[in-house]
């Protein structure tokens, strides 16, 4: 069974809040709602809506504040924000957008047309987290890469001279030893180094690997 897709109201008018509820669980959606904005947040902590719908206007925290409450927050952003207003003015949409909202819908409205933006709003959602998805994988195959290409020289040099000395031992060719010895230091300095570079990225530069992948630049 296919899981339906969240969908948060917000809305402070009881009636109106009730109508989109049962429409749009009418349409397959699962609906929370919330009376303003602040129990919109509250809401927020334990529901994870693809679309938001929140009034303009509502006490305690209006559409608006909330609208820029959740783009502000690296968790919540990517959520879909629709804007219910009786205001029709230029102005008032540039306002709205400047604080993130996605889209606009003026009251009233008609019931296919809102079906029609969620459905749009959770279709942009889902490219939105599979493009974060195929970022994160990335960002994970340079990482790996990374790890790989620059912790190889020195983890070969270690086991090369720990077989090395085990025979040595094992023959009594303790002269040898010393040098062995100083190998498995320099490898271990630079597995060290290369641990310290890694902790300490701030700016890292991208870099070819292969044809297929990169790595990030440590030197």
């Amino acid at each position: 069974m296919n899981e339906k897709n969240k969908i948060l109201i917000v809305e402070d008018e009881k009636d109106t809040r009730f109508i989109l509820e049962k429409l749009l669980t009418k349409n397959d959606f699962e609906v929370v709602t919330a009376n303003n904005g602040l129990e919109a947040l509250e809401v927020l902590k334990t529901f994870s809506p693809k679309v938001i719908l929140a009034d303009w206007t509502m006490p305690m925290m209006d559409g608006l504040k909330l609208c820029n409450e959740v783009k502000s927050n690296p968790n919540l952003k990517i959520i879909y924000f629709i804007i219910l207003t009786a205001r029709t003015s230029l102005r008032d949409r540039i306002t709205g957008l400047d604080v993130g909202a996605d889209d606009f819908l003026i009251k009233p409205i008609e019931n296919q047309e809102l079906i029609a933006r969620i459905k749009s709003g959770v279709r942009i959602y889902d490219l939105q987290s599979e493009l974060k998805s195929i970022e994160h994988n990335k960002a994970l195959v340079e990482i790996a890469c990374t790890i790989g290409h620059n912790f190889n020289n020195p983890l070969s040099s270690l086991t090369m001279a720990l077989e090395n000395l085990r025979q040595e031992i094992a023959e009594k060719k303790l002269e040898k030893v010393e040098e062995d010895f100083a190998i498995i230091n320099k490898s271990i300095e630079k597995i060290q180094v290369l641990i310290k570079q890694l902790t300490n990225l701030e700016n890292p530069q991208v870099i070819d690997y292969t044809d297929n992948n990169k790595m990030i630049k440590l030197d």
